[in-house]
């Protein structure tokens, strides 16, 4: 997350990690109030982005895509935040709208898990009715990652809509 050794960045560092631990336990309004106080002591597009994961999970998408353009700004090179717009996209209903930002993601030269993107974007091929899309999207989630029983189940529910 933070390459930087100062005081602020480690200061920034241990808010993070405990705003973290925080949101894993439920604990919502305590993660957002110390993610914000790490964005004070060294902004970084990874406090931006789980910013944004911990409001999402408020259903306060418009909040957490706020907090992804934040992260854009700061580091235009993370995926996360690219494929987090798009999902939240989605679930505010604007399925084509989240199209370009999954292909965002996808391009971004700094994503670990390009899988999740490709996934996604077969979700919204799937939803507009383009199966044979959907289905390569994510057959290629599958090629990333083998183990990626989510994007199995939904190639397969897919390609039962092609017979």
């Amino acid at each position: 997350m933070l390459e930087d050794d100062s005081a602020l960045a480690q200061t920034a560092r241990r808010l993070f990690q405990r705003a973290y631990q925080l949101q894993q336990r439920g604990k919502l309004a305590d993660a957002i109030r110390l993610y914000k106080e790490s964005l004070a002591h060294y902004p970084t597009a990874e406090a931006h982005t789980y910013l944004g994961w911990t409001y999402a999970r408020l259903h306060r998408y418009e909040a957490a895509i706020e907090a992804c353009h934040n992260a854009i700004a700061l580091d235009a090179e993370f995926g996360n935040p690219y494929n987090d717009i798009g999902v939240y996209y989605i679930e505010l209903g604007w399925w084509r709208e989240a199209s370009a930002w999954f292909e965002k993601a996808i391009a971004a030269p700094r994503y670990d898990n390009r899988e999740f993107a490709h996934f996604n974007l077969g979700r919204v091929h799937e939803h507009l009715g383009q199966y044979q899309t959907a289905a390569a999207c994510y057959a290629t989630a599958l090629k990333l990652n083998p183990a990626y029983e989510q994007a199995r189940q939904a190639r397969r529910l897919v390609l039962g809509k092609l017979n």
